[in-house]
């Protein structure tokens, strides 16, 4: 990527400049040894402190140590919140005294204050463990991968009443992006019953529980017999849903199955296969929009975001945002980009096409699934007859806030 190029040849240059002028590579420049069983070492360089603890080289900026501070003074640990006014720091603050004492990093500031930092909890905040972790684990899949998985679903009764249960169903949403609750009373009622276990319904234009057939009450495909191809929803939000519940309360008719796709597992085989299409679509923003002019309903929303959402620091996706149907005008991206980036969309397009990339569920009375709508893409074979589904979307937050409740890594 970009930023990862930039960084040797932006060091480099500077060694050459400091060895062209005859500057010393490093300034004030103090070595602490610390104690063998610590197995630590610090350095205090002209801008930050260099701690090698376990072998492994980590550097902070001075003014991001006082600003960590956890003394009582400068962090409440009762409610974890920050107490210390960031904006009263020396932005060339350097620490009177450096030392390590039992594990620990003790600075003395400018003033006497000290700060007392664990050695291990700086290793877990540093950035460079951070760029080469994970936030969210995750299992990429296709149709073959994730039905040799033999993932098993959720039960109504256990699900309602028993905290393993529910954890055990998160574990499985947040390894790959969908999860699937089965014994549930086909009401609206019960259905709302059970998205609550897990998070709060985030209310939409659509409504907060919603139930509709193929009545076209909505200026949206979804209120169709049509098949509809894989998408995510809510593109045309600046922040799309988190999470698409559905369930399947009546079908008298033929068709009308539901295709799900793990658009990360595509997303990753465009950036093995072609690294600068990947980039591409993580960098250029397109609109969606969604305009509904109906007797009952009027709208008229708009997102703009890059296909493809990474992390700066690893890399890691966290979102994706591809809807064919509600892609607006492309105004925004100049006319030499423009080619490139249909190049590219059609090459994630082709991956997500795969047939082996294709997972055909049929949703019955009693079946909920709950869908990524951040990484996985739904879509729908055409159906007759009459077919009525209920559901909602959940805030992805409270999801995610659930599962770390749990302890799970989310």
């Amino acid at each position: 990527m970009l930023h990862r190029i930039l960084r040797p040849a932006l060091k480099q240059a500077q060694l050459l400049s400091a060895i062209k002028n005859k500057q010393p590579l490093w300034r004030h420049e103090t070595l602490v040894s610390a104690s063998s069983a610590c197995d630590a070492t610090i350095r205090s360089l002209e801008d930050c402190l260099e701690v090698n603890y376990g072998g492994a080289p980590m550097w902070f900026d001075y003014v991001w140590l006082r600003d960590h501070c956890r003394s009582d003074a400068s962090y409440n640990s009762s409610t974890n919140q920050r107490n210390l006014d960031t904006a009263s720091i020396d932005l060339s603050i350097r620490p009177d005294n450096t030392t390590v004492q039992d594990g620990h990093l003790v600075l003395t500031w400018p003033g006497g204050h000290v700060s007392k930092y664990s050695l291990s909890w700086l290793a877990e905040n540093s950035y460079e463990k951070n760029k080469q972790s994970t936030i969210q684990p995750r299992i990429l899949w296709n149709s073959d991968t994730y039905k040799k998985a033999n993932i098993p679903s959720a039960k109504w009764k256990s699900f309602m009443s028993c905290d393993d249960e529910v954890k055990n169903f998160l574990q499985n949403y947040l390894l790959y992006g969908i999860a699937f609750v089965d014994d549930v009373p086909a009401t609206v009622e019960a259905t709302e019953a059970v998205t609550q276990r897990v998070s709060l319904i985030r209310e939409t234009t659509y409504g907060r529980m919603w139930c509709f057939t193929s009545d076209f009450s909505r200026g949206d495909s979804a209120y169709s017999q049509l098949g509809l191809d894989r998408h995510t929803d809510t593109s045309y939000f600046q922040e799309p849903c988190g999470i698409q519940v559905f369930h399947c309360l009546k079908h008298e008719g033929t068709g009308g199955r539901t295709l799900l796709v793990d658009g990360f597992y595509a997303a990753e085989k465009v950036r093995q296969q072609s690294p600068e299409n990947f980039e591409l679509l993580a960098k250029v923003p397109i609109r969606h929009e969604y305009i509904e002019k109906s007797e009952n309903h009027r709208n008229h929303m708009t997102g703009i975001g890059p296909v493809l959402n990474v992390y700066p620091w690893n890399d890691e996706m966290y979102l994706i945002r591809y809807n064919n149907y509600d892609r607006s005008v492309i105004n925004i991206v100049p006319h030499d980009l423009v080619r490139r980036w249909y190049v590219a969309h059609r090459e994630l397009t082709n991956e997500l096409r795969r047939p082996e990339n294709e997972l055909w569920v049929k949703l019955t009375p009693g079946k909920v699934i709950f869908i990524d709508n951040w990484r996985v893409m739904h879509g729908r074979d055409s159906f007759t007859g009459l077919r009525q589904l209920c559901g909602c979307y959940l805030t992805r937050d409270d999801v995610l806030s659930s599962a770390r409740v749990f302890g799970l890594q989310a």
